[in-house]
This record gives C-alpha cells, structure tokens and sequence, in this order.
C-alpha cells in the first residue's frame, strides 16, 4: 500500500518574497533546513533551463549522504502565490530513499503568507525498504516540519537557526539525562538492590524498619521510574525542571537530616543534587520558546 506523502504547513507573519528569498537562496536554505548539510546550485545551461544542485546530509561520525535535485518549474499565479517544484534523488545506498518529487508553495495572506510543502519518494530494498520507510517516514515528516519552524522564527525574530538547533538538542539531551538519573536511581539503589543506606536513611526518616522500609524504598523507586518516564511524554519541559529546581533542594536538605555524615562520602549526595539543581536552573533558561515540529500543520485540507 503507498503511504500518503509528507506534507507540512505553517504561517510566517513575512511577505513571500522575503520568505522566497530565505528558501530558495542555496546558502540560507542549508542553514535552517535540518535535512540538508550543504547545497550547492550548478551552472545553468541557460536562463530557463531547470535549476540543478547537489546537496550532502551529514549524518555523523563521518557519514554523509549526497544526492542531486533540480528545480522543474516555478508557477506563479494571478493570486501572487508561488509554486516551486522539485525533483531530487540519491545513488548512495546507504539511503532510504532512492528519489522522489515535490513542491513547496507560498500562499499570501491576510498576515503575513503561509509556507507549505508537499513531497513523496521511491524506497530502495524492496519490501525491507518499505518496512524501513514505515520508521524513516515520519522522521522526514519530523524533521521538515521542525526546520519550517526554524524558519518561521529566523524570520520573525532574527534568532538564527544554529542558536536554535544548539538550544533544542542541547535540551534534547538534558531530557535524555534526567530520565536516565530519574531511572537509575528508582531502579538499581531502591528495587534492584536495595542499597542498605536507602533503608538506613528511610528509616531514620520514618517509622518504618526492616522489610517495611524495603518496601518503602520500593515504593519510591517506582514513583521516581515513573517520573523518569514522564520526562520522555510530557512536552512542556519547563514545567518538569522547575519542580526540579525546588525538588533537589530539599532531597539534599532531607538526606542531610537523615544522615549528616553522608556529606563527606565521595560523590555525594550534596554535590550530586547541587550539579542537578544547577543543570535544571541552565535547562529552564534554556528550553524557553523552543522550535517545535508541533507548530506546523502536518495534513492537507480535505485529508483524513
């Protein structure tokens, strides 16, 4: 069954021909456009002949994968939009795609334009690679949208897209690592293996001793997974590390009362909490108005 292709919308309080002029100059493109690394236009054998590029995507550590395209046209219509299509492909076989066709359009409006796209591919591999596009898919769909919104907002308030690629990825991996230690923590100390200074600090605490305060700690470690599971799925982050920022505080002040010697222990718990509190203070400034693929309206019209 051919899957639907990838389309993506989003308004940008701009005239189309500033946001024409941000798409299709090869030098701004690659700047905010997640998918391509580099672009590069080819002479053109004459002035109405199509416009033919080459592109590279880094992918990392080392590998990249290039691939050529052209422009096949540029309509415009008696409405003042614009319509530029494109054909592009890739010989590398360490790509999904093996090429495919598409368009962008630039539609005016009452405030400002809206900014579109609509594109589709043929899959190397046969029936494995149509499995391995059902995953590659989306992440295409993702990562267009995440770059017209990066876009969107180079336009419209002159942050430039590699201060918001920084921000965004370095957020992405402060997320990565607070549900590790939100993790780690509730599961190996707590319920793997029951540190005896998890019971010791639970039950000077409490009321708890013996296997109650087992239980307690294990009880424990399943909110703090929990919680570790609620920073991969809920999308404003700022609220979570804010509650960080008053949580780590007073854990530190907690298991200082519980145990007072616990603070002259190699990597304990008081410059640990404090390293944490700190990285959620630089997290919350940080993860202020982020780019989001979830800003940009990813069905067409009259699609279901």
């Amino acid at each position: 069954m051919r899957k639907k292709p990838i389309y993506v919308e989003i308004p940008i309080q701009a005239d189309i021909d500033d946001i024409w002029r941000m798409t299709q100059n090869p030098e701004l493109h690659e700047q905010w456009d997640l998918r391509f690394s580099s672009i590069t236009y080819l002479p053109k054998k004459s002035e109405d002949a199509p416009q033919s590029f080459l592109y590279e995507t880094k992918i990392g550590c080392g590998v990249k994968v290039a691939g050529w395209g052209k422009s096949i046209g540029i309509h415009n219509k008696k409405d003042g939009s614009k319509t530029s299509s494109l054909h592009f492909g890739t010989d590398q076989v360490i790509s999904p795609i093996s090429e495919g066709k598409g368009y962008w359009r630039y539609i005016p409006g009452d405030n400002g334009s809206i900014f579109l796209t609509q594109y589709d591919y043929d899959v190397r591999f046969g029936i494995f690679g149509q499995l391995l596009d059902f995953f590659f898919r989306p992440v295409m769909g993702w990562a267009t949208a995440l770059s017209f919104d990066v876009l969107k907002r180079w336009i419209e308030k002159g942050e430039s897209p590699r201060m918001q690629y920084v921000r965004f990825f370095s957020s992405a991996i402060v997320t990565m690592l607070f549900f590790f230690v939100w993790l780690y923590q509730g599961l190996v100390p707590k319920i793997i293996a029951k540190h005896p200074e998890e019971i010791t600090m639970l039950s000077s605490l409490t009321s708890f001793e013996g296997s109650d305060a087992e239980k307690l700690a294990g009880i424990i470690g399943i909110f703090e997974i929990l919680f570790a599971v609620i920073w991969l799925l809920y999308r404003k982050k700022r609220h979570l590390l804010a509650l960080q920022m008053i949580v780590f505080p007073v854990l530190t002040i907690i298991t200082l009362i519980a145990s007072p010697s616990i603070a002259s222990h190699p990597f304990n718990p008081v410059t640990f909490n404090a390293c944490l509190w700190v990285l959620s203070i630089i997290g919350f400034l940080m993860a202020a108005d982020l780019p989001s693929a979830a800003s940009c309206k990813r069905t067409r019209k009259g699609d279901s």
